[in-house]
């Protein structure tokens, strides 16, 4: 009986190292598959599988859709009241970045190829407001978002765009309230270039006004 006893220990102490072993070697392959994983994952958003603009034959863009989804950067305003009373950019704007260019930006500090910046026109407010532009509302005197007046799309594309400055694009359909104009032509390129070329912190992107943009290239 003690001979039999001390087979089945030792049979058992084989099984027990045998499972030991196979679970480090699960693990060691799980840690390379993670880190392999990681690595796929890095380089696709280094190469980028960027969501693009949709273009027509003839050259028009297709308004993006679902673009109040994307990363919202921020919504930089100089209202009228404090710019003379005619302002060049009085409304709101509500900027957004198509997230997988994010993402790229994030990983790189770079905007990729095909990187689209949509911004969203709303007005100020207009409740009783002060000769500033500024109405007092539940949270105090500021200035508030009323409604949507226009939509602007920003593409990155050296390929499509190689005379442009940097290889971005500005189109708008239109500068009124919804519903905008289903497709738009690229401004020339004196109309918002110059501005973004002399005065844009980051490769033609204001990205000085944008703390999220900032944060993200850190």
């Amino acid at each position: 009986m003690i001979k039999n006893t001390l087979y089945r220990f030792r049979n058992l102490s084989i099984i027990a190292a045998g499972s030991v072993l196979l679970a480090a070697c699960g693990q060691s392959g799980g840690e390379a598959n993670a880190s392999g994983d990681d690595g796929a994952a890095a380089a696709s958003t280094e190469s980028s599988d960027i969501v693009r603009a949709s273009f027509n034959d003839d050259g028009s863009v297709n308004i993006p859709t679902g673009y109040r989804q994307w990363v919202f950067m921020g919504a930089p305003l100089t209202p009228n009241a404090l710019n003379g009373g005619e302002a060049p950019f009085p409304e709101f704007h509500n900027v957004y970045i198509e997230p997988s260019a994010f993402a790229a930006f994030e990983a790189t500090g770079e905007f990729p190829e095909g990187t689209q910046i949509v911004k969203e026109l709303t007005t100020v407010r207009s409740n009783n407001n002060a000769d500033n532009g500024s109405s007092q509302e539940v949270s105090g005197v500021g200035y508030f978002q009323g409604e949507f007046v226009g939509l602007e799309l920003t593409v990155k594309d050296n390929d499509r765009f190689k005379d442009e400055p940097g290889g971005w694009a500005y189109f708008s359909f239109g500068h009124k309230a919804p519903p905008y104009e289903k497709t738009a032509t690229a401004f020339p390129a004196e109309s918002c270039n110059a501005c973004h070329e002399a005065s844009a912190e980051t490769d033609f992107v204001f990205t000085q006004f944008y703390p999220v943009l900032r944060a993200a290239k850190k």
